[in-house]
This record gives structure tokens, sequence and C-alpha cells, in this order.
């Protein structure tokens, strides 16, 4: 690998779109366009359905897991191999700073792969039942079928390697679409493939189009079986939607409004930092981020001040710094919506901090780290989220309050609390409506835990043992 491949991977060759239409790859932080992708058409969806459709059916894929559990070994030391030519690629397709490639967006994410091999080892994908009517029952997990797999922007290679690592140790064949915005996350995947892995053609398909026309075939098309999705709560409905027409497995990671809540004993010099930092990774641009810090009412003001001052001093701007923990958001798009939600800050609350597009920039989508606070649980800021570095400091009055405010949204994905009493703060945290929590600090985030939503958050669970049976269908044979 010399360089970021530009063509889509369908049935074992790389190609251009048919017609030979493109997109622009723009870099987030200078607004340059960096190269293009191919735009693909319905007709060259269809070849990688079909191709996918074909591996899955007429070879042996989805019942060799020792022939998986080798390609994707051989997939994982070939990012190891070409590291040094894909985070730069990274950082200037996704505008991420280049610190967060030496964890999940990259580094990290190539080594949650193992998390799959290993559990080939393990996994039992049949089981005998005991007792019950006379003769033999036996409850076999059986590859789902093709799946389509349709990413985001925020953290593309990690969701890419995440969904792919799934489906492909459970023996499923894989159509992956990646986000418009980050094309090259994905293409960079399927010349890997070609070159350094034994996975047969048709098993893993990419496609990459700005068109969302192109882009439903993957959610309608009778031979897919099973579709996974990250990404807009709004775009998950859509997916559902489409789905149903043929019943499609549906696995749905989708957006949150967390709340971290510092009950009033805990304390807040040290936890309001965190959190500001947090959410203002990547520019705020992560689903599970808690973007909502609860506070008693006593501590606002506090909390608020220290808030401000954090905000103040985070080191952000060029996502190439090592220094910086924040860079710009992804697009043009994104900047407009996210500096809409904070013009709604200053019309529903308060803006403490920020608010603003960076003028220390001439060019890049950045907005200031920004912190709203004077608003009301219900106000849109607080409802909503936002993808952005932004954070809405909510004041409570006692535990039940806490709770009811942080359950009082369509979201349950992720949260924290933090008390100098863990018991406590175990109690607060088994009534949150989500499915991760952290306690004091205490990190969830790891390839053996299973990471999925409550509510409209989402169904399904990504990692675990949970991930791969995601992708498993469930059959009993029984016999004399």
């Amino acid at each position: 690998m010399t360089d970021v491949n530009e063509l889509m991977l369908i049935d074992g060759e790389l190609v251009g779109a048919t017609g030979g239409g493109t997109f622009d790859n723009i870099n987030p932080a200078t607004e340059d366009v960096i190269g293009a992708a191919p735009n693909a058409t319905v007709s060259d969806v269809d070849k990688a359905v079909q191709a996918a459709r074909r591996a899955f059916d007429t070879t042996t894929w989805s019942n060799d897991a020792e022939f998986r559990q080798q390609c994707l070994r051989q997939l994982q030391t070939a990012f190891h191999k070409n590291l040094d030519i894909i985070r730069p690629a990274l950082v200037t397709e996704v505008g991420t700073p280049v610190m967060l490639t030496r964890s999940i967006q990259l580094d990290s994410a190539v080594e949650f792969i193992s998390h799959y091999v290993d559990l080939l080892d393990t996994y039992s994908f049949e089981r005998p039942l005991a007792g019950g009517p006379a003769g033999q029952r036996i409850v076999r997990g059986e590859a789902a079928g093709v799946v389509s797999a349709i990413t985001p922007w925020n953290y593309p290679l990690y969701l890419n390697l995440c969904k792919l690592s799934a489906a492909l140790a459970a023996g499923c064949t894989v159509v992956l679409k990646p986000a418009p915005d980050t094309p090259w996350s994905a293409t960079l995947i399927g010349e890997l493939i070609l070159e350094h892995t034994d996975i047969p053609p048709g098993v893993v398909n990419i496609v990459t189009t700005d068109d969302n026309a192109v882009a439903a075939e993957l959610t309608t098309n009778p031979m897919v079986d099973a579709v996974s999705f990250t990404g807009s709560t709004a775009v998950g409905r859509r997916i559902m939607a489409a789905a149903a027409g043929t019943i499609k497995r549906v696995t749905l990671e989708l957006g949150g409004k967390s709340a971290a809540i510092a009950l009033d004993d805990a304390d807040l010099t040290q936890i309001v930092p965190t959190i500001m930092g947090t959410v203002c990774s990547h520019a705020g641009q992560g689903c599970a981020l808690n973007t909502r810090l609860l506070v008693p009412r006593a501590q606002l003001g506090m909390a608020v001040e220290i808030a401000k001052a954090t905000a103040a001093r985070l080191p952000w701007g060029d996502p190439t710094d090592p220094a910086n923990l924040m860079g710009p958001l992804i697009s043009k798009r994104q900047l407009e919506s996210v500096l809409g939600y904070c013009v709604l800050a200053g019309e529903e609350g308060r803006v403490a901090i920020g608010g603003r597009r960076a003028e220390k920039f001439a060019r890049g989508y950045y907005v200031e780290p920004t912190v709203v606070t004077d608003i009301a649980p219900t106000a849109r800021v607080a409802q909503e989220e936002i993808f952005g570095p932004v954070l809405v400091i909510l004041p409570f009055d006692d535990d039940d309050d806490a709770v009811r405010i942080a359950n009082g949204t369509i979201y349950g994905l992720s949260g924290a609390v933090f008390s100098a009493d863990t018991e406590r703060a175990m109690s607060v945290a088994k009534r949150l409506r989500t499915g991760t929590v952290s306690v004091n600090g205490a990190q969830y985030f790891d390839p053996t835990s299973p990471f999925g939503g409550y509510k409209q958050s989402g169904l399904g669970r990504e990692w675990g043992t949970e991930g791969l049976e995601d992708f498993l269908e469930v059959k009993t044979i029984a016999r004399p």
C-alpha cells in the first residue's frame, strides 16, 4: 500500500463507478478538496449485493470459522504494516486530532479486531439442549447472510472495522457503505483486503456514494438479509422503515444526549474539567459523549465557572498538532447545524462561553468550545443531539430529580454518575435507562463489553459476545 486507494471493492476487484462519476473529498481543517471517490450508481450497489449473495450461498465462508479467523488476522496484520500511511490520511479526511489516531480512531480500532479473532477460539456455534421431548435437540448459531453495513463520518475507520470484524467472524458476507464525508476510510480497507488477505471475492464489498437514493438500495434490496447502521436517530428511523418491507434484521447504533450526574458529595473541581474536555474531544462528534452535566442546584454557578475556565484553556485547532484535543467539525453542513444550536441556546438559555465560529482560523469548520446554562431540561438544546463541542449544564434538586432529568429524553445511549459514596452512585446508575454507565470515571469502553442503547438510541449491541450474536440466526434441530 503506497497511498490511499480511491476505488470501490466489488466482487474481488477495485473499480470506479459505472459511468465514471465521482464526488469530492474535502479536508475539514482547510476546506480544500483532497481527492475524489467513486459515486456509485444503483447498478454498482446491485453488483455488490449480488457478489455478496453469491459468496454467501456458494462458498464455504459461512461454515469455516478457522478460515475466517485466519483472514481476520491477515487483515489486522495488514493494518499494522500500513499505519504510517493510514494515520495522516485519516487526519486529513476526518479532521480528527492526530492524538486520537493513537487510540480509537486507528490504533485501538485495529487492536479491537483481536476480540473477534479470539472469540472464534471459544464461541460455540452449536450446543445441545438437555431434557424436554424424547430424542436429541441442537441449537445452532448460523450466519445471518448478506449484511449491509452503513457507517458515519465521526469515527469512520473504527466503525467500519467494528461492523466488518463482527459480521465476518459470524460468517456473513458484507456490503460496506461509508459516509460520503469519509469515503477513503473505507476504500483503503478494500485495498488491504485485496492485497493482503485470502478473503474470497464477494465476501467484502465496499461502495461509496453521496446519493442517498442509491444508498437506500442497501436497505430494501431483497438479497440483503441484515442491515447494521450507525448514525443519527432520524436516519435510523428511515432505515428501520425501509428494511421492514422485507423484514430484515436491523442493528441500529444511534444518537445520544447522555447525562453525567455529579451528586452533592462529588468533587466538581475534578469532574467538570474531565466532562468539558471529553465533550470537546474530536469537536464533540461522538454519540456517547456526556453532553449534559447535571449538578446540585446550589453548585450550578461553581460548575459553570469551572467549565468556562476549562473551555478557555483547552488545546484545539490544527488536527495535525499532537497537542490538540479538538479539531474542526466534519463539514460546512455540520458547522451550520452546530452554530444554529448555539444561536438557539442564547434564546432558550445563556451561552456562558463560546458559541461562535472560531475567529483564529481563516479556513476550516472550527467552532469554539461552548458552555450553555440557565436552560430548562425540556429546552431543545437540552434535548436534541448537537454533535458539536457544546456542554449543557443543568441543575437538579435531589437524586430522584437527577434521574428524572437524565432519563427525560428520547435517548438512552450512555451516562455517568459521580459520588464520594460508590454504592450511592451505583444505585443511581442502575436507574438510568441507558446501555452503558460509568461510575466515578470507571471505563466501560472495551471490545469485551457490549455497547448500544435503550429507547431511540438504537437496537442490538456491538462488541462483546452480543456483537457476534447480532449477526447470527438461531436454528433448533431435533433428531431421534
